[in-house]
């Protein structure tokens, strides 16, 4: 394909993809299947690294995120971005009403809105093009994000419009988002967010856009910054003018012609809310005629053609029945609320979080007492207060236990944290996801032993602990459904060739706390077999290159655990290989090809496993990195490479194929 065929395919795609992602982003009304959607972007993305220069800043493929930044740069805004008054009830807003008539002394109707509970930000327009964007900040000083902005699909990267133009409004999670990612914060062991709001800013502020990409972020744009036209003489004309140019807007809202329709749609909206698929946490009411705002003019902080009014807190009364404790995939002691039913914010709620027992504590929380609960971003319930007035003698103070509720293991309290840890490596209540890490990828790395096949053999009652997966037999797997002749012949083969893994792969696969791969790595490498790391205390590991207070404190509590030494002594029995086979640093040769050079793997890897590969070459002293760019000393191509491989041969990079390296770290 020549340059000019190129570009050709490449207009069309953008054209076509811009449309899919206005119907689905926008319009909510998709018109093509996330396969499709996929091919044609990453056609796209093929096309624009074969012919660079053809790549342009609006195109769909600048989505996705690009390298992370050092530092975000500081962004004024011409017009500042002006906070609201607030209003918290029907007495205030007919107090605005009254306000905005005597200083108009005409007749006025209002634009209501719904007040998105996000992170308010502008994006600035050149010729059509999205140049620039950023957050509020304090209203006169704002951070630039374009990047991260641009990862949100309903932002248009252009639009049809010469002019420059600056718009203004609420960058969200939808809640849809907002419970897939703390769901995986959860199976991750990381504190979840507390409302859709703080994950949305929390996402917009990371310097790596592509951690922004992955969150699912929505807009709704509300407003008009600077911009010279004059032909709009209404804040209504605005936001249907934004729709036309592409822009989402909310389409919830109203003009009203009097305060009683706007107080109407307040109370509407108090009872709707639970509906959204968003949150809101009010109604933002604002004079509609741009003249007459202009008038009205501002105060010292807030203008005052406009009104903020406040959701109250939705709070219920309910009894506390009972405080159930639950242990995390981390061992962490959760303690839950159970309650007597009660309706909050739309839903029924049974129970609520209590965090820790710092926290029971604080809030006198007690068994049988008159709670007060509310809904944290309106998704997650939670204990505020207790009505001590309706407190008698038969209420019962609550002890955390000093044993695992699951295992009955003594409880431990790590330094600086307040929740209790279970940290028995065969506690019930963790096995099935310490199993699923287990045979990860980047632990042991068994094939065929996914998630769903690790769940059926516990319920099934053939394994346990990690040890019990080395000791399955043929005669049991056949049994179970969708289990044939062949999936459980290649399924015993892969356990038993994991026996041979590294050092590194099977402490990463034992979870313990704050041992991720690459510290496994530096501890399998510095003592080279299990009986030495077993050995060492505290102040040992403290001194190893990497290794910090808490991870030293981790490791020294869990092989300090009787529960943990015998199960590597079972594992050693059954076979595991105990020792680190890789290169150590002081090993490696002065005349490595790999030294000090930056590599890159692409494509499907037939001869070696992806993170084996790295894990040679890094020993060798090369470095591996995700993409390609004029820094890339080699890049090592394995089959259906794409993308990567086409910018390696515009940049001239060196390229090998996987028999290349093979060789290489043969010799």
């Amino acid at each position: 394909m020549d340059r000019a065929q190129a570009n050709k395919e490449i207009e069309q795609l953008r054209t076509e993809i811009n449309q899919y992602n206005y119907e689905y982003h926008v319009l909510d009304s998709p018109s093509v299947s996330d396969s499709e959607y996929d091919k044609k972007i990453q056609r796209l993305i093929e096309l624009e690294s074969m012919y660079p220069d053809l790549l342009t800043p609006d195109s769909p493929s600048q989505r996705v995120g690009g390298e992370p930044l050092d530092a975000f740069r500081k962004v004024q805004h011409t017009i500042p971005m002006l906070s609201l008054g607030n209003a918290f009830n029907e007495e205030d807003l007919r107090d605005f009403d009254r306000r905005v008539r005597e200083g108009l002394n005409e007749e006025v109707s209002y634009v209501c809105e719904l007040k998105i509970d996000g992170l308010a930000v502008s994006l600035r327009y050149e010729d059509g093009l999205f140049t620039q964007g950023a957050t509020r900040g304090d209203g006169t000083e704002g951070e630039e994000i374009t990047s991260n902005l641009k990862t949100i699909r309903s932002i248009p990267l252009r639009i049809d419009l010469d002019d420059a133009i600056e718009v203004r409004g609420e960058a969200f999670m939808p809640k849809k988002s907002f419970l897939a990612l703390n769901e995986k914060k959860d199976a991750n062991g990381e504190e979840p967010f507390a409302n859709p709001r703080n994950a949305a800013a929390g996402s917009l502020r990371q310097l790596d856009s592509k951690i922004a990409a992955a969150r699912n972020l929505d807009i709704f744009l509300y407003s008009v910054g600077q911009w010279e036209d004059g032909t709009l003489s209404s804040h209504s004309e605005r936001l249907d003018y934004l729709k036309t140019l592409g822009f989402k807007t909310n389409p919830e809202w109203k003009k009203c012609q009097t305060i009683e329709e706007v107080i109407a749609y307040v109370q509407g909206w108090v009872e709707n809310r639970p509906n959204l698929s968003y949150e809101i946490d009010g109604i933002v009411i604002k004079v509609d005629n741009l003249e007459q705002q202009e008038r009205l003019g501002f105060t010292a902080k807030n203008p005052r053609w406009a009104i903020a009014y406040k959701f109250p807190a939705e709070e219920a009364i309910t009894k506390l029945i009972d405080i159930e404790l639950s242990v995390g995939r981390t061992g962490v002691v959760t303690p839950t609320a159970i309650l007597e039913p009660v309706k909050v914010a739309g839903t029924t709620v049974q129970r609520a979080s209590l965090h820790n027992e710092d926290l029971i504590r604080e809030k006198d929380i007690r068994i049988g007492d008159t709670v007060v609960i509310k809904k944290a971003g309106d998704i997650i319930p939670e204990v505020v207060r207790v009505v001590k007035d309706k407190r008698s003698e038969e209420q019962q103070l609550f002890h955390m236990p000093k044993k695992c509720p699951a295992c009955d293991s003594e409880l431990v309290r790590l330094e600086e944290e307040v929740a209790l840890r279970c940290i028995n490596p065969s506690c019930p209540a963790q096995l099935i996801e310490g199993l699923i890490h287990f045979v990860s990828r980047n632990a042991m790395n068994i094939d065929g032993l996914g998630e769903k096949v690790v769940i059926q053999l516990f319920e099934e009652k053939l394994v346990h602990d990690i040890a019990d997966l080395y000791k399955l037999e043929k005669e049991d797997l056949l049994e179970l459904e969708r289990m044939g002749e062949k999936s459980v012949t290649n399924l015993l083969e892969a356990i038993e060739a994991s026996k041979q893994n590294s050092l590194e792969r099977l402490l990463f696969g034992l979870g313990i706390r704050f041992v991720g791969a690459k510290a496994a790595r530096t501890l399998a490498e510095h003592f080279l077999s299990i009986e030495q790391l077993v050995s060492a205390n505290f102040e040992e590991l403290i001194e190893i290159n990497e290794i910090g207070d808490k991870m030293a404190d981790s490791i020294a509590r869990y092989f300090d655990e009787p529960q943990a030494k015998a199960l590597i002594q079972e594992l050693q029995q059954l076979g595991l290989n105990m020792e680190y086979k890789g290169l150590r640093k002081t090993d490696q040769p002065e005349d490595s090809v790999f030294k000090d050079k930056t590599i890159v793997l692409t494509g499907k890897l037939e001869i070696f496993a992806r993170e084996e590969a790295k894990q040679q070459i890094e020993a060798l002293g090369g470095k591996i990195t995700g993409s390609v760019s004029k820094k890339t000393d080699l890049l090592i191509a394995g089959a259906d490479a794409g993308s990567k491989l086409s910018k390696a041969e515009q940049l001239g990079v060196e390229i090998w194929d996987e028999e290349q390296l093979r060789q290489a770290l043969d010799n």
